[in-house]
């Protein structure tokens, strides 16, 4: 099923995500609708709080994006990304390294609002699977960037907190708009 995806004025993207202490049927399920979501938005990530759940559970995949390398290792051994996606990633904990490195970044809660961003250069993954397995990889490229990104979701921040004063300032207009468009649609819910 896919689900409606939160805007940025949507309280709930600034909520931590709760620990998953178990992959229940209700966890499989929201797992499902947000690739289903992720896939129909088009997007290469998701985090739970996107569509409104506050909890540490996101979905990623970067097979689609061919300009933008990831790189991934297993073990310490080079590894297949595109065999690697769609990765699901409940509870995790992230360990960044090397270069501090910009690039560009949207976001779903944000639509057609995009901007440079400084993110780790590679990241340490610790994490459970969508059965609740432990996993653990080395990521870099653009799989390092959404996992640094899906990662700040799940912890309430957004990538709006990471963009440099001046690039804020040029995006007020648009970010004003969108809080504001989604706070409107909020009160008429009630």
């Amino acid at each position: 099923m896919i689900l409606k995806v939160v805007k940025y004025g949507d309280p709930v993207l600034r909520k931590k995500g709760a620990r998953v202490e178990a992959i229940t049927p209700e966890i499989e399920k929201l797992v499902e609708d947000m690739l289903e979501t992720m896939y129909a938005a088009k997007g290469v990530g998701l985090a739970a709080q996107q569509v409104g759940v506050p909890l540490q559970v996101t979905v990623i995949d970067v097979r689609e994006v061919t300009d933008r390398p990831s790189s991934l290792e297993l073990d310490g051994q080079p590894a297949d990304v595109a065999a690697f996606m769609p990765l699901v990633l409940i509870n995790p904990e992230l360990t960044l390294s090397g270069e501090k490195v910009t690039g560009p970044e949207g976001c779903l809660s944000f639509p057609e609002i995009y901007a440079d961003i400084v993110r780790s250069e590679f990241v340490d993954v610790k994490a459970l699977d969508r059965k609740g397995k432990p996993i653990a990889f080395r990521c870099g490229g653009l799989l390092a960037r959404a996992v640094q990104h899906e990662t700040d979701h799940l912890r309430g921040i957004l990538f709006i907190d990471r963009m440099d004063a001046e690039t804020k300032e040029e995006l007020r207009p648009e970010l004003e708009a969108l809080q504001a468009k989604t706070k409107e649609e909020l009160k008429s819910r009630k």
